[in-house]
């Protein structure tokens, strides 16, 4: 990693810590990563792979968060992969397929009956003679890449928009937006994710800012437009930023984009004065600031 100035940097969470941590969230201020290594794991034996659909958005979140409870790896009961999603119009993408055929029908009438549909996915590792079909998987998800492509629609806008919403306040925020801002709006293309996590998980030393209740909620919606079209996509992000807002919802945005310090100084909080230490330790001459214009009005 390059600093602001400075040699290039091997850091780890013992190594260059500060740097480390102080990049993980830091909107690009800190340093330039050039590479990065993940550890894999080992890959499972076998999958148990599970969706359940619901009309009940509290039995929904409910359900999430008891999964996530039970999260020691090596408890029994846990689970290796919670994931939740809306479904608000039959999407011809590489995640319909996992229905089969002959539901089809039966979720198209729940989704015209109810709206929304919140779909719960699960995953369970187990050890057998492996007939794991993983490969397929990655294969089919590829292939929705090239289809994306051979229409030239993989290098289109993506105007995502991702929160992090605390747990007491995720009905507000489904009544508010999923049902009376995103269903009312009807742009379908794309997904919208919404899931727990549990803030034990995260180091408070990165950069990145998130609620303070122990579980909160990810949102993400991940769409993609046309170039002529995104315009309408901007406008939902700007009305879903705006209900928080006004509703009082104390969402924080992964990666945010804002104008003023103020805006800036509540969205890091507590973290504001050590996000301001840290620039004038590993970028003084403000060298990585124009992106974001944090540290400069220019």
């Amino acid at each position: 990693m390059y600093a602001g100035e400075g040699p290039l940097l091997t850091c780890t969470a013992k190594n260059n810590s500060e740097l480390f941590h102080a990049v993980l969230g830091g909107l690009g201020q800190f340093g330039i990563i050039t590479r990065a290594r993940i550890p894999p794991e080992p890959a499972p034996q076998r999958v148990k792979w599970v969706r359940m659909l619901y009309s009940d958005f509290s039995a929904f979140t409910g359900d999430q968060e008891r999964l996530i409870s039970i999260n020691g790896r090596k408890d029994d009961k846990a689970v290796d992969y919670v994931e939740g999603s809306l479904l608000m119009g039959w999407l011809e993408n590489w995640r319909s397929s996992f229905f089969h055929p002959a539901n089809y029908s039966i979720i198209i009438s729940l989704i015209t009956t109810h709206g929304i549909i919140y779909s719960l996915e699960v995953v369970k590792y187990y050890n057998d003679q492996t007939r794991f079909t993983i490969d397929e998987e990655l294969q089919l998800m590829l292939k929705g890449e090239e289809e994306l492509r051979s229409q030239g629609l993989w290098e289109v806008p993506h105007p995502w928009l991702n929160l992090f919403i605390p747990k007491s306040q995720i009905e507000n925020f489904n009544e508010g937006v999923f049902r009376n801002i995103v269903l009312i709006r009807n742009i379908t293309s794309g997904l919208v994710l919404v899931y727990p996590m549990n803030r034990n998980k995260w180091d408070d030393m990165m950069s990145a800012v998130i609620p303070y209740e122990d579980v909160f909620y990810t949102v993400g919606f991940l769409r993609a437009s046309g170039f002529d079209n995104w315009e309408a996509f901007d406008d939902q992000n700007s009305e879903i930023l705006k209900f928080c807002d006004e509703a009082r919802i104390e969402v924080k945005q992964y990666l945010p984009h804002y104008t003023t310090k103020e805006d800036r100084m509540k969205h890091f909080g507590p973290k504001w004065k050590t996000f301001v230490e840290r620039k004038s330790m590993f970028d003084p001459k403000s060298i990585l600031s124009p992106g974001q214009r944090i540290f400069n009005s220019n």
